[in-house]
């Protein structure tokens, strides 16, 4: 009897072990996570329309501060078009978005950041509040192969220079 007993228990973990792995999601890059991500569908389109998608699938390692598909409905139409008709100018912006290395949130300093695009972003944190700029990270450390995203609120536009 105990023997039947012990035959079942390791059968059933054997199964636990091998229905989780071949359920569990494979890694994904910062590019993949985000067309995987309902509320980043946005972000994922323009991404692909900007040609950054090869970029972001990348070894990195990248932070990415990924607005939300709200954070894009927030802003105003013009830009947006405006933004559709200037490749450049839509990847600078994206740009501005990304940080080089692997930032997770416990990690935020005060401070000043250098993107990819060439500006700076102001950071900050106040216990496990973090912001960039005027946005709000909603959904922290995100982990992707070759890098993080930080979800924001808000579409982080660069200074003109």
């Amino acid at each position: 009897m105990k023997k039947r007993t012990w035959l079942l228990a390791a059968s059933a973990l054997s199964l636990a072990v091998i229905t989780g792995c071949a359920t569990s999601p494979a890694p994904k890059t910062i590019a993949d996570t985000a067309a995987a991500t309902p509320q980043l569908s946005t972000l994922n389109k323009l991404i692909n329309d900007a040609g950054l998608a090869d970029t972001l699938r990348g070894p990195g390692p990248f932070t990415v501060f990924a607005p939300t598909n709200e954070a894009f409905q927030a802003l105003p139409k013009a830009t947006l078009d405006a933004l559709a008709k200037d490749k450049d100018q839509l990847a600078a912006v994206l740009r501005y978005h990304v940080v080089p290395g692997k930032v997770m949130a416990a990690d935020v300093k005060t401070g000043k950041a250098k993107t990819v695009q060439g500006a700076e972003l102001n950071l900050s944190k106040a216990g496990t509040y973090v912001t960039v700029e005027e946005a709000m990270v909603v959904q922290a450390d995100v982990s992707a192969t070759n890098g993080v995203v930080h979800v924001i609120d808000r579409v982080l536009i660069p200074p003109r220079r």
